[in-house]
């Protein structure tokens, strides 16, 4: 069996393409776009979904427009034996809208949304008396150039 860039064409490519900009494109439309049947383009969908191509379709959200003003991604360096505990304690928090574990400069990356400052240094605070944190190293996100 190829792996799964052989496994896919430029049509599937094309479709990828289209849902990226806006998953709710109708199969008509994307078939329009394609250039072959809705009926083949559900097919392909379903097919991209069973190879775990597409994980799920999403909305992105403004978080100005919600309110949070001030949104970081906090690099956040962990003792190793708990770090497993603070992934599960950040995870439960609604303020992280993100979340990886990662092998560069700090164990986890998070992204979090506060409502102003004075609640994103509290959280800040938070993280940081968590066992196993030794060091928070928030960045506010001052403009996004590209989403």
């Amino acid at each position: 069996m190829g792996t799964l860039p052989e496994l896919l064409d430029e049509k599937d490519l094309k479709i990828i393409e289209i849902l990226v900009r806006n998953a709710r494109t109708s199969y008509v439309d994307i078939a329009k776009e394609v250039g072959i049947s809705d009926v083949a383009i559900i097919k392909r969908v379903k097919r991209l979904e069973s190879l775990g191509v597409i994980k799920k379709y999403t909305v992105v959200l403004d978080p100005k427009k919600l309110n949070y003003n001030a949104v970081s991604i906090a690099g956040i360096d962990v003792e190793p034996q708990y770090l497993y505990d603070v992934i599960n304690e950040l995870r439960s928090k609604d303020y992280v809208k993100y979340l990886s574990l990662t092998s560069g400069d700090h164990s986890i990356i998070a992204v979090i949304w506060a409502k102003d400052s004075d609640e994103m240094a509290r959280i800040n605070r938070e993280i940081a008396s968590l066992t196993g944190v030794k060091k928070v190293c928030p960045s506010l996100v001052l403009e996004v150039i590209k989403d």
